[in-house]
């Protein structure tokens, strides 16, 4: 009778507050009253809890697509910080809480860009809809970037800073977040919880899985910025084919070189759209030389830019704003065999002296961001223009200098990236690198993981993210052959390429790709209903069948278009695409997840 009354009194206190208001609930005391109080290590400050109502927002995500805000939410805007014990440290956390009516018993933690741990309150809402409780932390960092406190002093590593930004941030605002979402709408049931991010932000959600595998139900992973070790570096990659080639392509050129690769290798995958569906194809077929002679123009302009994008020549998102202007002189000439050479040179990737393979490169369609030149108006001449993002992890993360660029490439070889990449990886091996490959905790707790990656996308190359699944698969399914050990991957963890797409977004070079919008209502329903997302649903973003959907493959199926007409692809197995993904980096001496 005891146990019979203990649970009439919980399944009252549940609808007691899913009956409540939001008003009645968006209070400090109700806030206070539902914090946890038993997480070792930390305490929260209740005296800096606040809680806001805010009615019919109609805010919505600026880089991550999980669903579509279309219609108003209303929610409880919560924030408060904590400590560490011990330290001398304040942590901020703020959460969206969906009204109590609308609670789902979901919580969906979100990630950052760049070298930034979130993305202000853009991304919070993007749970709402589906009615989940929105959370992301600033790891105790000023502004949220890393960046700004890292180093401490000029040689000196600030490695709380550093462990917070790679992963322990974002696993205690969910430990905190999904507690507090318990007490709060005042119910016993599982509250499912969720992250999901992209760049940066891709790679914080592989560090929750890794880091966290006990925690999440299910983890949402775009353009995972992972293996910092060579991924930052290799951002540098194309300024040393240039320095190395005595050649700095006019933009223009570069421009041109793409549009005739798109051109080209459109077609080969069945379907003439604007879209490089198979940029496998377009890497095994395209001949780089063909783009010789071939003419472009450019009219004069002057553009301004701000560090927003992962891979920017300035800044990364979440760094000190710095709006510039720059002037480009009118582009007339045609594609010259230097071009061509340094096009190709960079889509194929860093080899070191000794022609040992050191890391990948973009597919083949992806814009060269990285490779974008100054112009010089006193020498009427196109210069080298040093991307900053590889360019203040060499300067911040392995000199430990506060600047924001190397000032000059003088004396950097091929084998100097080398050796950068090989300092990364060992300094950061335990925290930023980010690619352990056994995630047996997480798959032992049923979590689901949704991986997905633009095909052309210019800041993070495509195939890290195919190199990455392909060693969990070895090492979770060790002995097993390729099919077998596949199938039982996908049975829990999916990777999706899109098509055309470039960085965490679409791509203005191809505008008729789709792109995935409902990934988290796909999640959700592969965790809570058990519906496997044999494919991923996307929405085509613009031109002629802007609004239509397209059903994605998922890896190792390729898509193949057997008709124009045809509203998705056949899924299709192609071991000659397979194998141009995969890389075997023979220029360590250490394996490379």
């Amino acid at each position: 009778m005891r146990c019979s009354q203990t649970a009439a009194a919980a399944s009252m206190a549940v609808a007691s507050a899913q009956a409540a208001s939001l008003a009645s609930v968006c209070t400090v005391d109700h806030v206070t009253s539902s914090l946890p109080d038993n997480l070792l290590g930390i305490t929260i400050d209740t005296s800096s809890v606040t809680a806001a109502p805010v009615y019919n927002a109609t805010e919505s995500g600026a880089m991550i697509s999980f669903s579509v805000l279309d219609s108003p939410v209303s929610f409880c805007n919560v924030t408060f910080s904590y400590s560490h014990d011990g330290k001398d440290d304040s942590v901020g956390v703020k959460y969206y809480m969906p009204a109590p009516a609308a609670f789902k018993n979901r919580y969906l933690e979100t990630g950052g860009a760049g070298y930034a741990i979130n993305l202000g309150v853009s991304e919070l809402s993007q749970g709402l809809l589906l009615g989940a409780v929105g959370g992301t932390t600033d790891a105790g960092l000023p502004d949220a970037s890393v960046d700004e406190a890292f180093p401490t002093a000029n040689g000196t590593a600030n490695w709380d800073v550093i462990y917070m930004f790679a992963y322990q941030a974002h696993g205690e605002a969910t430990t905190i977040g999904k507690a507090l979402s318990s007490n709060f709408y005042g119910t016993t049931s599982k509250v499912y919880t969720y992250f999901g991010g992209c760049s940066d932000g891709g790679r914080q959600a592989w560090s929750q899985a890794q880091r966290y595998g006990d925690l999440y139900d299910g983890v949402i992973a775009g353009a995972p910025a992972f293996r910092m070790g060579q991924q930052q570096t290799n951002h540098l990659f194309s300024n040393v084919v240039e320095k190395t080639e005595g050649y700095y392509p006019p933009p223009c050129e570069l421009d041109k070189i793409v549009n005739l690769t798109i051109a080209f290798c459109d077609p080969l995958d069945g379907k003439t759209d604007g879209v490089v569906s198979r940029s496998d194809l377009c890497k095994l077929h395209f001949d780089f030389n063909t783009t010789i002679g071939e003419s472009y123009y450019c009219a004069a302009t002057t553009a301004s830019s701000l560090g927003l994008g992962y891979g920017s020549k300035k800044r990364s998102l979440g760094a000190r704003d710095n709006i510039t202007t720059t002037d480009y002189p009118v582009q007339n000439g045609t594609v010259s065999a230097e071009g061509a050479r340094v096009a190709k040179l960079i889509v194929d990737g860093l080899f070191n002296s000794k022609g040992e393979r050191a890391y990948l490169s973009y597919q083949p369609g992806g814009s060269y961001a990285d490779a974008a030149t100054a112009y010089d108006e006193t020498t009427d001449s196109w210069t080298l223009d040093i991307a900053s993002t590889g360019g203040e992890w060499i300067i911040r993360f392995l000199n430990l200098l506060d600047a924001d660029n190397l000032l000059s490439l003088e004396n950097v070889t091929y084998d100097t990236l080398v050796d950068w990449m090989s300092e990364g990886t060992i300094k950061y091996m335990d925290s930023l690198q980010t690619t352990l490959p056994d995630l047996s905790t997480f798959n032992n707790n049923g979590g689901k993981i949704l991986h997905y990656h633009g095909e052309q996308d210019d800041s993070v190359p495509t195939a890290s993210s195919v190199h990455y699944w392909n060693s969990v698969r070895e090492i979770m399914y060790a002995g097993q052959d390729f099919n077998t050990s596949t199938q039982a991957l996908s049975d829990w963890y999916r990777l999706f390429l899109v098509p055309g797409a470039a960085h965490c977004a679409v791509n203005s070079l191809q505008p008729n790709g789709p792109f995935p919008e409902t990934l988290l209502d796909v999640m959700i329903a592969w965790v809570e209903q058990g519906t496997v997302p044999q494919t991923l649903p996307s929405t085509i973003q613009a031109g002629p069948n802007e609004g239509d959907n397209e059903d994605l493959c998922a890896w190792p199926l390729r898509p193949y278009w057997t008709s124009n007409t045809s509203t998705s692809p056949d899924c299709v197995y192609d071991q000659t695409s397979i194998d141009s993904f995969m890389y075997d980096f023979t220029a360590f001496k250490y394996p490379v997840y």
